[in-house]
This record gives C-alpha cells, structure tokens and sequence, in this order.
C-alpha cells in the first residue's frame, strides 16, 4: 500500500460462524490484507435448543468491516460478499425480529443451524417419503429449514408464526440488511429449503407437510425471487448499512453463500501445479473440500448428478456454477474435540501447563503425543481406546439423528497422558467419519483422490495429518489459511463486475499448497 504502487481494487469478505463474526480485505490477487473478527451470543433456553440474535449478528458485521478498512480509500473497495451458517432468521412484516422461544424474548430471533428442537417434525416429513427428499440424501436433516419453520407453527402460532412476515437463511438475512434485497441466493435455498434450481418450489410437497401458507402467498415469505451466488443485489450498498459498515453507499454487494460453500469455493480450484500431486492432471471432480470447524462439510461436486444415501445432493449451481454439488458432513467435529477435552478431570492441568508454554491447548496436547509415544507412529497410542463420535447425531452418511457417542477402552487413570490420548482418539474418529462418507460417496459413483482442507480445524497439523492417514489421501492445505474468507471476498469481487462469473473470479484467488509425502509409512505434510 506504498505511493509507488498502482492503486488496487479490494474486496470485503465478511463470515458469520457459529460463535464469531470475522471479515477479510483482499486485493485482486486473492492476497488477504486486513482481518477482524467478534464473538457474538448465543442462548440454548434448553437441551438442543440453540438460538442467536439478528441484531447482535448485524453489529458484528458492522464492528469488523470498519476494522479492515482502516486506512484504506473506500473508493477502491469495489465489492462486499457475505456467507454465513445456515440458521433460520424470523422477522415480522415490517422486518422486525420475533421470538423463536417460549420465553418470547424477540431478541433472539435465529434458530441455529446446530438446533435439534424439531426432531418430531423431521420423522413427520420423512415418513413422506416425497420426491424432494431424494435431493437431500433421501432423509431429510433435522438441521433444515422445513423442520424448523413447522416446529415455530406448531409450537410458537400467536408470538412469532402469525406474526412472521420473512423467514432468512442467515445469508440471506445479511445480503438483505446491507441492501434492502429480498432476493434470496440460489445457495441456501437449494441447500437447506428444497428449493430446485430448474423447477423451483414444489407445491406438494409444502401442502404434505403442513405448510401451505408458503404457497397461498407465492413463497412470499421464503422467497421467490432466487439468484446464483455472486450476482449484483440492487443497487448495492444502502446509504443507512454503508454508513453501519464504514463503506461508501452503492458498493456492489452479492448474493451470498452459506459459509461452508465459501470454504468450498476459496479451496476446491485451487492451482497445484508443480507440486507433484495426483491431482495436477484429473479434473476438479477428483477433488473433495472438507470445511472443518465447529461442524465439518464435505463437499464434492460432478458434472452429471450422483444421489448418494445419506449425504446431502445433488444440487445443481449451489456451490460452483454449472456443477452438481453433494454435501456430507458431521454435525459435530470442532465442538465435539473441546467437549471431551473440556470435560476431562485433567482439563484444568493441561490449560495451566499450555498458558505456561504461551501454546494454545491443542498445540500443548499435540506435543504431549509426541513426548509419550514410544517407538512406534503417534496413531498408535489410541490402540485400546476409540470413540464413535455422532455425540449430536449422524448427518452423513447414516443420516440418523438419534445416534450417540461412545468411548471404549477407558480405564481408571485421568492423568494429562490419558487426556492427551482420549483427544487423540476423537480426532481419529472424525477423520474415521470423514473417510466413510468418501466410501459413500464413491459407492454411488464419485471418484475422489485428493482432499483439500480448510476451515480453524485445518491449522491442527495432528487433525489433518490423521486425514491423510485414515483416508490414504494426499491433503492439500492452502497458503492462505482463511480460505472462507477468501470465498466470500470472491463473491464479492464476483458483484463488482471486475470478473465475468464466480469461476473466473476464482481463478486469480487460488493459492498454493502442502503436499503429502510418505514416511515410515505415514503421510507427512511438508510446506513447498
């Protein structure tokens, strides 16, 4: 950002996690800049009931664009791209928020994405047995939006379901709020509300399960106007959300994409040419992204659509243009770590010794295997003790909610090594967990070779080093570690008109990569 140096155009890519809001500024070479990023809140009234708030969500936006536009000239900025977790936002017709609880508290007004409260109307919509549920593995997930919004009729009629005037993917609420755009993004309604990208919404199958209303006011509520992700909303930013944002009114804004599938998109073109990988020469088919954070997704895509039991798909246009996209994933996987570590008697020991070392636990813990394994692999150490991890359920690729964890193996001991090896243990499993939904995947017809991670779970060299092991393929990590960030930057740069399509803004996005070799027959990861 010297005087020498021609001016640049950026791009603002803002992602709302499941407990942090965080937002990047890229140049057009892909290069991130600036970063930020703020917790927000999140309530569970009760067991499985997981809710936030719009409004703290928006603040949050707000708060870390205005950190990674400092001292930069805003009319260089020429596009903002939003992604999100795919949680249901409830807002009455006049866009206020209405309560998705008993309390009536309309504060909290977003139902999240991990929420399990409608498990009785998921069975309800499966026993169907309807047509669109073969484009979601062929059971509906309980983390959908239908579940959600019959649970809010059944249960919530006079404080929010009468009242309700718009129900928002999470992405969608913001493309919304930055623009004053109703429009939603062909992402989230593909993804999570059964919406269909070349015949629209099914009448039948609202009808069946009980929410007819959607169809008597023309999905009105839901959306029935749908654009592919990356398209120029309006006319950009509104002079009330740039001043929010500390961005100059009418800056292109696109039409977003659920924060997995910005992960998906930052990562699964990315150029490896040069670094001997398998899958220089294969097409992109060969390759599976895998967004790994609180939760983890796995996504695939094809020219041609392959139904694959129990994982999400196909859906047509919903992550990369022109591709037909299957979404495995595990509920959770980032959440599931810290629950078995947090809860460990020597917990407390462990967070004295690693603020001691100035480490993060996991970099403490991950040393600690390397100091009490013998001679043989680290991997090794978990040979009597092994967790089966569907502690919130299995989305994929058993698509059985009602699944529990496991530990078995335990013995008397809770000292630091058994701790150490119980988080050993858990994160064999979820890499276990990925390789049989790859096993899925390529049953059903999928060929895949290479694995590209990304997502705060990849910067664990053990997490990703256990992959490459348990799946027998080579992993590709990106140089730029915030490759979701990356992804919503691209949308915005998409919007800008600077790129003709969301494949093309891609391509000067792409970044390099770490390669797998073979070593004592483990798969090591070293830096090119």
């Amino acid at each position: 950002m010297s005087g020498e140096e021609e001016p640049r155009s950026y791009y603002v890519g803002v992602d709302v996690g499941t407990g942090s809001v965080r937002a990047a500024l890229v140049d057009q070479r892909g290069v991130l800049l600036a970063f930020a990023d703020q917790p927000i809140k999140k309530w569970e009234p009760q067991f499985n009931h997981h809710e936030q708030s719009s409004e703290d969500i928006w603040a949050a936006c707000c708060v870390v664009t205005k950190k990674v536009v400092q001292g930069i000239d805003l009319n260089q900025i020429r596009g903002l791209g939003f992604d999100a977790t795919c949680s249901l936002v409830v807002l009455d017709k006049q866009f206020r928020p209405l309560p998705v609880n008993h309390e009536g508290d309309s504060h909290r007004n977003v139902i999240m994405w991990l929420d399990h409260r409608a498990v009785s109307q998921v069975h309800r919509i499966n026993e169907t047995k309807h047509s669109v549920l073969q484009y979601v593995g062929g059971m509906m997930s309980v983390e959908m939006q239908a579940p959600k919004l019959l649970w809010l009729k059944e249960n919530l009629r006079e404080t929010c379901w009468d009242k309700a005037g718009h129900f928002f993917d999470l992405p969608d609420f913001l493309s919304w709020k930055a623009t004053g755009v109703t429009a939603r993004s062909l992402c989230s309604l593909v993804c999570k509300w059964t919406y269909s990208a070349e015949k629209g919404w099914d009448d039948s199958f609202w009808k069946m399960i009980g929410l007819e209303d959607f169809v008597a006011d023309n999905y009105n509520k839901i959306g029935n106007q749908v654009l592919p992700p990356g398209t120029s909303l309006g006319s950009g930013l509104t002079p009330e959300a740039a001043k929010e944002l500390g961005l100059r009114p009418g800056v292109p804004v696109a039409a977003s994409l659920i924060d997995a599938h910005a992960g998906g998109l930052g990562v699964i073109g990315a150029d490896v040419r040069g670094h001997g990988l398998i899958c220089e020469g294969q097409p992109v088919t060969s390759r599976l992204a895998v967004i790994c954070g609180t939760s983890s997704c796995h996504m695939g895509i094809s020219k041609d659509p392959i139904f694959v039991p129990g994982v999400w798909g196909p859906y047509f246009s919903a992550m990369v243009p022109g591709f037909w996209l299957n979404e495995g994933g595990q509920s959770v996987t980032g959440k599931l770590i810290d629950h078995l570590v947090q809860g460990h008697p020597a917990f407390p020991e462990l967070q004295a010794k690693a603020t001691a070392r100035c480490q993060s636990i996991y970099a403490y813990l991950n040393s600690h295997l390397d100091l009490i394994k013998k001679a043989e692999p680290v991997g090794f150490l978990t040979v009597d003790l092994h967790v089966w991890p569907d502690f919130h359920g299995n989305r994929s690729p058993l698509a059985d909610l009602t699944l529990k964890g496991m530990v078995t193996g335990l013995k008397l001991s809770q000292d630091l090594d058994d701790l150490a090896i119980l988080y050993l243990a858990t994160v064999q499993a979820i890499a276990f967990g990925t390789r049989f939904i790859i096993e899925a995947m390529e049953a059903a017809g999928h060929s895949i070779s290479t694995l590209f991670l990304c997502g705060g779970l990849s910067k664990n060299p053990l997490f990703v080093q256990m992959h490459a092991d348990i799946t027998g393929m080579s992993v590709v990590l990106s140089k730029e570690v915030e490759s979701v960030l990356v992804g919503a930057a691209i949308l915005g740069a998409c919007a800008s008109g600077d790129f003709t399509s969301v494949q093309v803004s891609a391509e000067p996005l792409n970044v390099s990569v770490l390669e797998r070799k073979e070593q004592h027959g483990l798969l090591f990861l070293d830096e090119k």
